[in-house]
């Protein structure tokens, strides 16, 4: 994608791919970047135009310290 598809990709409502216009309301990414943040993790793109694209999303590992197992 270009570097100015790039910069909209988590925008509401935006899409990339006109011709599938009627099928999509452009939110997908925007919500994804949103339950990553809440999560408190990242996503980076990187991108070579008719090429392809990387998306890597990073997660922090909640530590089971403060659980206790009962049986």
């Amino acid at each position: 994608m270009s570097k100015e598809e790039m910069k909209r990709i988590f925008s509401r409502f935006y899409q990339i791919d006109k011709s599938h216009f009627s099928e999509g309301n452009g939110l997908g990414l925007a919500i994804v970047k949103r339950i990553i943040e809440l999560s408190e993790g990242t996503i980076e793109v990187t991108s070579e135009e008719n090429v392809g694209t990387l998306m890597t999303v990073n997660l922090p590992i909640e530590e089971e310290t403060n659980k206790i197992l009962i049986k």
